[in-house]
């Protein structure tokens, strides 16, 4: 019995504890992230080593866009003209990006975001874990990447 009651006293406490999202937290999207795993809805993890596509997401307020990049050598980036247009909403507890394309409408619950972490669930309850990075330059000899 006091074992179920740490638990419970544990879970609560993590929950309590949960950073809340606010609207100036949003310019924390802006910028490149990688996905690091997947958290699938039987309960499995799909952990990604090595990522040939990073998601950039570009905010002003509530508004923006995300599309996928690909990191170059010298680091750069190649981008096509693909884009996801994003808004972020705030709703009761919780915050939502609403994606959509000329194709396509969904909504996505915003779990986490940090200056280094950005989590999000969507509607197969997948859980994406991704981390911010900045472009990879292994051929300027040590110099600074724009």
């Amino acid at each position: 019995m006091k074992n179920v009651l740490k638990i419970v006293l544990f879970a609560v406490l993590m929950v309590s504890c949960k950073q809340k999202i606010v609207p100036a937290d949003v310019a924390k999207l802006n910028g490149y992230w990688e996905i690091e795993k997947v958290d699938l809805a039987d309960g499995a993890d799909k952990n990604y080593k090595l990522n040939e596509n990073f998601d950039y997401f570009e905010m002003k307020g509530n508004q923006g866009f995300r599309k996928k990049v690909k990191p170059q050598l010298d680091g750069t980036f190649i981008a096509n003209d693909t884009y996801e247009n994003v808004k972020v909403r705030f709703e009761k507890e919780k915050v939502f990006l609403d994606s959509s394309t000329d194709f396509a409408k969904w909504t996505e619950e915003l779990v986490t975001l940090t200056d280094d972490e950005l989590v999000i669930k969507n509607d197969e309850n997948k859980v994406y874990h991704y981390k911010k990075t900045e472009a990879i330059n292994l051929t300027g000899n040590g110099e600074k990447t724009k």
